[in-house]
């Protein structure tokens, strides 16, 4: 299987993304394409010594910005490193592309060039966010921050066929993010989202809390995308700041003992 790689996305490119996929090759023998500026992959590729792992360039001559628009990228860059690697994948000659470039330009491209499963309307951004028991399949995180009830319930059955397919999980528990545990609870999306799902055939645990997210009560929670990324983003935020108090404790007391030794008669 060959996955095709926007080498020029991201904050870092092509940098970075060459050093990951010269690690991905030799820990996992992935099969890579890289996309994007030939001579610039290349003088990476020597820099981090991948030139015997068989790393696959493909010349792209545009670069889609952090900045730029879906529509920018879509209209005035047909030879963009994220449009030919999303073309690698129509085309039948990669199985998946990856990019950490422009978010909003990846899902747009890939909708455009690769189009979407059958009975799916727009596709989602899912976070495999850890809980105290294993892992919760978080979605959407950021790619449609007004969704429709009919798109919630589609994103619910992405997550489960993801959590049981990729993470094992056997009959996956689907909780729908609201403000309340109660049915009746919630904005009109999530109430006519919450009788959609509760009519599937999905192991529907009904509403649940942003603190079930991480307490293991369920294996994919489900909301829109502004919601979704505002708890994301939160989450990292908690995750660096308690980070950092473990590490000055640690610091602190660390200075401690030794001031302490060094007072000792």
């Amino acid at each position: 299987m060959k996955i095709a790689v926007d080498a020029m996305g991201g904050d870092f490119g092509p940098a970075v993304v060459v050093e990951g996929a010269a690690a991905a090759a030799r820990e996992f023998g992935a099969v890579v394409i890289l996309v994007g500026d030939k001579a610039a992959i290349e003088r990476e590729v020597a820099r981090v010594g991948a030139g015997t792992l068989g790393l696959e360039i493909r010349h792209a001559s545009q670069v889609v910005s952090m900045g730029e628009s879906a529509s920018q990228a879509l209209r005035r860059k047909r030879d963009s490193s994220l449009r030919v690697a999303a073309q690698l994948v129509k085309d039948g000659e990669a199985s998946a592309f990856v990019s950490a470039g422009n978010t909003g330009a990846a899902m747009a491209i890939a909708m455009f060039v690769i189009g979407v499963l059958p009975g799916v309307d727009r596709p989602a951004i899912a976070a495999v966010v850890p809980n105290l028991k294993r892992f919760t399949v978080l979605l959407d995180v950021g790619a449609n921050v007004d969704p429709k009830p009919a798109h919630l319930m589609q994103f619910a059955v992405m997550g489960h066929v993801y959590a049981r397919d990729i993470l094992g999980f056997d009959n996956p528990r689907v909780g729908l993010l609201s403000v309340g545990e109660e049915e009746g609870k919630g904005n009109e999306l999530t109430k006519e989202a919450y009788e959609q799902l509760k009519e599937s055939s999905l192991n529907f645990s009904g509403n649940v809390e942003g603190r079930d997210i991480y307490n293991g009560r369920c294996d994919v929670v489900v909301t829109d995308g502004f919601t979704g990324n505002v708890a994301l983003k939160i989450s990292e935020s908690l995750a660096e700041m308690f980070g950092a108090m473990i590490r000055e404790e640690l610091t602190r007391d660390m200075r401690s003992k030794v001031g302490a030794a060094l007072v000792v008669p």
